[in-house]
């Protein structure tokens, strides 16, 4: 293996934001021509130093998209650090274009489920179905990624692709268990970019268009750690949920004065930044839905990592606003989130603007029964979305191309 860059080491996915910058500026000089000659190689979970490994950070935004944006920028011109701007934005496209095609993700809960019911009837999916998530299917290199899936929370981006394609190829499992798992597990678990990811693998998503996961790339990528026999020689895409045409954005200016509370949710942790002029902040309440990602909740690791960044951000509150922080039940989410309210006599709450998925669907709901009350619940809409989102109804070469005019357009110096 090449001496690639400063040292060997596993990633410390401590969920605060002062980790996540460390991990940033660690990886800042990483981040141009050697990041994209060497990205897609999977060394294992005690070499993750050719990759930022910043997504659990960035998924919560503990970290901003323009904190990882702007340290590239420092460092290199645009054009030798261009392909880390493009991984950047990819989940930024997978956002946007599930906010413009959001029956994908209801047709995904839908499948989701059905599959899950055939399993329980269907003995012989039964069987497969528990092998793999016991990592014992005999693949040596699949085994191994359930295991460090399960145990740190994390797969490299190419580990993730071949798992895909040999659990929906190879084993003939349903796609949408195969997300299902990784929404239980992955500390960066994101309603669009695993949702848009498994269909892409699958065929789905650009229609017709899979990924085969092979043996020589596979030995080639994992740098000769595994080299698995008897995948599947060919990908037939799957029948499904087909895209529907995009729908319009309602993106509007949030127009809030006075007294406010700030909400904070898993989409959105970055609490010194939610703040609008002219607003007082009065408290701060913090919630996460670790039990809505999945009928079968989530593991232990993503568990404690949102916990820990849950109760980062709110410390953070405490210190910038000078005001009390509480933190919600998931259970009770809806109920608590009024008696808050009602406690500090509010009239408005601020929170991130929630892209489609379960964070989503649990505020729409509290919303509701808010409005009920006479206290309002609106979103911030965050200037990076407003200008990228936009440009993701179709498929990421619209987006990409955008990229160096909307860095311009939000002060990024390209």
């Amino acid at each position: 293996m090449p001496n690639l860059f400063q040292h060997s080491a596993a990633v410390d996915f401590t969920p605060t934001q002062t980790a996540g910058r460390s991990r940033l500026n660690f990886f800042r000089p990483n981040m141009g021509a050697r990041y994209a000659q060497n990205r897609n190689f999977d060394y294992g979970p005690d070499l993750r130093t050719n990759v930022s490994a910043l997504s659990p950070w960035v998924r919560t935004r503990t970290l901003l998209e323009e904190d990882l944006s702007r340290a590239a920028l420092s460092r290199f011109a645009y054009s030798t650090a261009e392909k880390f701007h493009q991984e950047i934005c990819w989940r930024t496209y997978f956002k946007g274009w599930l906010e413009h095609h959001p029956g994908v993700w209801s047709a995904f809960l839908a499948g989701r489920d059905e599959a899950a019911s055939n399993s329980l009837y269907d003995l012989d999916l039964k069987a497969r179905l528990q092998t793999a998530l016991a990592g014992e299917t005999g693949i040596d290199c699949f085994d191994a990624w359930v295991q460090e899936l399960v145990a740190t929370g994390y797969l490299h981006n190419h580990a993730r692709m071949w798992f895909a394609s040999i659990w929906v190829f190879t084993l003939k499992l349903p796609w949408e268990l195969g997300a299902d798992f990784f929404l239980q597990h992955l500390l960066d678990g994101d309603p669009a970019s695993n949702t848009l990811s498994w269909r892409w693998v699958a065929g789905l998503h650009t229609p017709g268009k899979t990924y085969l996961a092979r043996r020589s790339n596979i030995e080639k990528f994992t740098d000769g750690r595994f080299s698995p026999e008897n995948l599947e020689s060919e990908a037939i895409p799957v029948q499904g949920f087909e895209n529907p045409r995009p729908i319009s954005l309602n993106l509007p200016d949030l127009q809030v004065y006075g007294d406010i509370g700030i909400l904070l949710t898993e989409d959105d942790l970055n609490v010194e930044t939610l703040c609008l002029p002219h607003v007082d902040v009065k408290a701060i309440a913090a919630c996460a839905f670790p039990d809505d990602r999945s009928p079968q909740g989530c593991g232990p690791v993503v568990r404690k990592f949102l916990d820990g960044a849950i109760d980062d951000a709110m410390r953070r509150g405490v210190e910038r606003y000078k005001v009390r922080a509480r933190k919600l039940s998931s259970d009770g989410f809806e109920a608590d989130l009024l008696v808050w309210a009602q406690d500090h006599n509010l009239t408005t709450i601020i929170a991130g603007y929630p892209p489609t998925g379960w964070c989503r669907d649990r505020l729409e709901k509290a919303r509701k029964n808010l409005g009920a009350a006479g206290v309002a619940l609106h979103y911030l809409i965050r200037p990076w979305d407003r200008a990228f989102w936009p440009h993701a109804n179709k498929g990421f070469f619209k987006l990409k191309k955008a990229i160096p005019d909307v860095y311009r357009s939000l002060g990024l110096p390209v």
